[in-house]
């Protein structure tokens, strides 16, 4: 404690800053920034303080409206000692009394109270403020240019507890009524008359109390339309913000700077533009600044990089003014991938991308650093990005959004359907849960189609259907959505894009699969066996690749295929080469890495890959095959799956020689063998099951075919290629389809 005599301030100048002013020699400002200075025993006032040389020790000054708020005398002694606030107290808002200093210079004309909240937060970041404390202010009106004094005086303060507010505590997070505290960057200020002014004020800095924590005290998922994200909210909040809502000075002990950027990426429709919109309104920062990337982009020479420059220079200017008490300044780039693409990639352009790019990165992290900014950028393609701009001190929170699980999904449909709940337009029959358990591989968006869908279906009800389009006249009243709408719009209308590759996978399943030996039920098993290895969250790697492997014809992909529908994966994509034709190797290599990528993006996944030998382009003569295509197979095929992922990766080959000569064996690592038909036992299984062929022929085709099996003893046939003889024989009159079966199986006995 030092006893100390009040002076007057030494400067106009400083009266503004409405500070104590000392020497250095008493209190440095760098160490102690706050003091407390003691009238009386029961009177006690908080000063921030500035050093002058013409304070000598031992004195403090103070300017007219300090003295007259804290009934100080010239020479008067002080008890002073050094304060600092409590860290939990955050000051979220300050109302504010004000009218005209001098009444000669009133005026009518309207000042701007967003203007004012704007520089008075500038001007007095980190000042102290205690309820009753009386202030002057000197506010320029940007837009006119004239300057105004105005006499202000502390109506009212209220804080939050910061430590409840960082965890999202909401309820423990209501805002309180303070004697003192700390402006922040991201207090609220809020002008109000004195009784009697004349002072014009308009804007929304006025009158109604508003809240401007930097974490919003009452935000909320649910109001905001916002469900299945909360892991994603959680891990952006720990990198980015919770930083944010400690004092800055803390943080400069810390020597600490704040994350500058985030990037939100994954499968579209996921929520991320839903995600960057709804931050704004989570944090009570400067009014965000919303950017499609093309917008960027100008025709003529440097104007890109001059809209990137706009972006930021409010940014700047409040920095050099404000320092680290500086308020946050958010950027949000929609589909920033239109903008950073890989430097040098767009060979032949004029190299504007570059530019953009250049000018990004010198303007997040480059010689003059800003620290108040927060750039958060959207896109589905990661890969577009330039690596510059992933490093630390750039956009180095990089957040997947992905697809949402069960309980996400619920949350979603609960959001989307509130307001029928509300009314009482969704009927007792719908039942969400078991919605949020059909929808899986569903994106947001997608589930968000399901209820329009749903909803549209339910509206067709009601119109009636003639000659013109007419609606029930109680249709309004009529109306509920009820569970064979959304049954409907499942079935005919929504597809998850990421979901089952059902019309694919179809033309494998084309027809009953025909049990007709041992055999294919082992191989059953075996895919059975695979698929629980895949399902098992105890499993290695979530990673089980197997090779079906058979001649010609002898349904290898059609068991394949029915091993992948039983699994019952949320997500299967199959990679036929009927949809690469004409594909370039390197078309051929992105076909196949977008498919691995898909794949891995869901929980649980199948890729079936149909034709091995002909996606490499191999052919027996020569051989040629392609060995791009064949290496990025590989590589692909050892690439791991993110964690809590599961991945089965089926693939079909009718050339073992094939996978064995390429390492494509070891690749795959599970082989299962499909075998031609090489007992007459399983030809007459096929052709009872059939259903072509009379008693009697089938009698006289048993007696033949085991004549046929016994003198040809390595005869044997893909049940494709006997299917078809079935079906051809199927042409011919009765009483001579089994001939004609047997004729046509002994001529392919004879020519093997």
């Amino acid at each position: 404690m030092k006893v100390m005599r009040a002076r007057k301030c030494p400067t106009d100048a400083l009266a503004l800053t409405n500070c104590a002013v000392v020497s250095r020699n008493d209190f440095d400002e760098k160490g102690v920034r706050h003091v407390r200075v003691n009238t009386g025993p029961a009177h006690h006032f908080i000063f921030s303080i500035r050093n002058h040389p013409e304070v000598k020790p031992g004195e403090i000054a103070f300017a007219m409206p300090q003295r007259k708020w804290a009934a100080l005398s010239l020479d008067q002694e002080l008890q002073v000692n050094p304060f600092s606030f409590p860290p939990r107290d955050y000051m979220i808002s300050v109302t504010l009394s004000v009218d005209f200093q001098l009444k000669k210079n009133a005026t009518s004309e309207p000042l701007n109270s967003d203007a004012m909240a704007r520089e008075f937060g500038m001007q007095f970041v980190g000042n102290a403020l205690t309820k009753g404390m009386q202030m002057v202010f000197q506010f320029t009106d940007p837009e006119k240019g004239k300057t105004h004094n105005l006499s202000l005086a502390v109506k009212s303060i209220e804080a939050i507890d910061m430590n409840a507010a960082a965890g999202g505590q909401s309820e423990n997070s209501k805002p309180y009524a303070i004697e003192f505290g700390q402006l922040q960057s991201n207090t609220g200020v809020i002008f109000d008359k004195e009784e009697g002014s004349t002072i014009n004020l308009i804007g929304k800095s006025k009158g109604k109390l508003a809240y401007r924590a930097i974490i919003n005290p009452d935000w909320d998922f649910q109001k905001m339309g916002i469900g299945g994200l909360d892991k994603e909210f959680s891990g952006i909040f720990r990198r980015a913000f919770a930083s944010r809502v400690f004092p800055p000075e803390f943080i400069e002990q810390l020597a600490m700077k704040h994350v500058r950027g985030i990037l939100l990426f994954g499968p579209p429709g996921t929520g991320k533009t839903l995600m960057a919109r709804q931050i704004g309104k989570m944090l009570n920062a400067r009014e965000p600044k919303i950017v499609n990337g093309p917008q960027i982009l100008d025709k003529y020479v440097g104007e890109s990089e001059a809209n990137i420059r706009k972006l930021f220079a409010d940014a700047e200017e409040e920095w050099k003014r404000c320092g680290a008490n500086s308020g946050l300044h958010i950027i949000i780039f929609d589909e920033i991938d239109a903008i950073c693409k890989q430097r040098g990639s767009m060979a032949g352009s004029s190299s504007v991308h570059d530019t953009v790019v250049n000018q990004l990165l010198s303007k997040m992290d480059g010689v003059d650093q800003l620290n108040n900014i927060l750039v958060i950028g959207m896109t589905n393609r990661k890969d577009m990005i330039d690596e510059a701009l992933l490093r630390p001190g750039r956009l180095e929170v990089q957040m997947e959004v992905s697809l949402p699980d069960e309980p996400g999904r619920l949350q979603i449909l609960k959001i989307h359907t509130a307001r029928m709940r509300e009314y009482k337009k969704l009927d007792q029959d719908v039942n969400l849960e078991d919605l949020a358990k059909r929808t899986k591989n569903f994106s947001g968006a997608e589930l968000e189609g399901l209820v329009r869908a749903a909803q549209s279906s339910a509206m067709n009800r009601l119109v009636k259907a003639g000659g013109k389009v007419q609606l029930d006249p109680d249709a309004i009243e009529k109306l509920m959505v009820n569970s064979e709408d959304f049954n409907y719009a499942l079935e005919n209308d929504i597809k998850p894009a990421f979901g089952r590759s059902d019309e694919s996978l179809n033309k494998f399943l084309d027809g009953e699969l025909l049990i007709y030996g041992s055999e294919v039920q082992k191989i059953l098993e075996y895919g059975d066996l695979l698929v629980t290895q895949a399902k098992n969250p105890q499993s290695r790697t979530g990673l089980v690749r197997a090779v079906l492997a058979g001649a010609p014809q002898s349904g290898v992909s059609r068991l394949a295929a029915e091993i992948a529908r039983r699994s019952d994966f949320p997500f299967v994509r199959v990679v036929s080469n009927g949809d690469m034709v004409g594909f370039s190797e390197t078309a051929k290599c992105a076909a196949l890495r977008k498919a691995f990528d898909d794949a891995k993006r869901s929980k649980m996944s199948v890729l079936l890959i149909d034709d091995v030998e002909q996606l490499v382009d191999y052919t027996p003569v020569g051989p040629r095959f392609s060995n791009l295509v064949l290496k990025a197979l590989v590589v692909l095929l050892k690439e791991p799956v993110p964690k809590d992922h599961r991945l089965l990766i089926l693939a079909t080959s009718s050339d073992r020689a094939f996978l064995r000569e390429f390492g494509l064996l070891n690749a795959f690592g599970h082989l299962i063998d499909v075998p031609q038909l090489t007992k007459w036992e399983h030809v007459m299984n096929v052709v009872t099951e059939a259903d072509t062929f009379s008693r009697e022929e089938i009698q006289k085709l048993r007696y033949q075919l085991e004549q046929l099996f016994d003198k040809n003893l390595h005869f044997g046939i893909g049940i494709k290629r006997l299917l078809d003889l079935i079906d051809l024989s199927r042409q011919c009159d009765e009483g001579y389809r089994g001939t004609e079966l047997f004729e046509r199986l002994e001529m392919l006995a004879l020519s093997l």
